[in-house]
């Protein structure tokens, strides 16, 4: 025997026809498609702008490098009693301050670090060295081929400045300008996209003129600006690392501890 199902209460069957209303409903549908897909293009949008600027900010240093290597190349002051120019701290001060002038919209002078060697020979050996190292800026990086007065007498490893395989040497008796630039580049949205990292160009130019090596930077009374040794700080823009570990990193590339 059959028995008739009880039926169904008022107030479901009111709930199962908005439910029916509800699903052929589609007002509204292309406000809910671009709240859902907003955050997405909005991200997409931020990073395009982020690699933008950085893309500009790293050709601005890289214009900034080659600048300074062309005018320390042309620096110098004729002495009275020679045509020979002779290199004074007031013409190293005045190359960096136009670097300085030149770098003001990315503040290099705050986030930036500029290092400036003479890249010279030992006499008239085919030896190079570091005659003399100058430094500007408030970051604290210094030169990936040594300090002052590093030479290739002493160290038979370095034969030169530039990357592995094409380093530039100065020619007997003649020296070449070469400048590295470091910036740790400030990110406009912070480091959401491309977190802490490290732009650094270098550029060389032979000197232009004859030129008194001997003295190296000679005092003319203006502040020196010697480069200061850089402090074993904890750097967020450099590598950190204990020793014995390997990895890669945007400054250094893969290295071992």
């Amino acid at each position: 025997m059959l028995t008739s199902l009880p039926p169904v209460p008022a107030r479901l069957r009111q709930f199962g026809r908005r439910l029916k209303r509800l699903r052929r409903d589609n007002r509204g549908l292309a406000l809910i498609e671009f709240a859902i897909s907003l955050p997405i293009f909005l991200g997409l949008g931020m990073f395009g702008v982020e690699l933008a600027n950085y893309a500009v900010t790293s050709m601005n240093v890289s214009q900034i490098s080659l600048t300074i290597a062309d005018n320390a190349a042309r620096m110098g002051q004729t002495s009275s009693s020679s045509t020979t120019k002779t290199i004074y701290r007031s013409d190293v001060n005045s190359i960096f301050a136009g670097a300085a002038k030149q770098g003001e919209n990315i503040d290099l002078t705050e986030h930036g670090r500029v290092v400036l060697s003479s890249l010279e020979t030992v006499g008239v050996l085919d030896k190079q060295l570091i005659r003399w190292q100058r430094c500007t800026g408030s970051a604290a990086y210094a030169s990936r081929y040594g300090p002052e007065l590093t030479s290739e007498v002493t160290d038979p490893s370095f034969t030169g400045m530039g990357p592995t395989g094409r380093e530039i040497r100065a020619p007997v008796g003649d020296a070449v300008m070469y400048v590295e630039v470091f910036y740790e580049y400030q990110g406009l949205f912070g480091d959401m996209f491309l977190g802490n990292r490290v732009i650094r160009h270098e550029a060389a130019f032979p000197i232009r003129d004859d030129r008194d090596l001997l003295p190296g930077v000679a005092d003319d009374g203006a502040p020196d600006p010697v480069c200061a040794p850089v402090p074993a700080l904890p750097n967020p823009f450099r590598d950190n690392a204990a020793a014995g570990v390997c990895h890669t990193t945007a400054f250094d590339g893969y290295h071992c501890h």
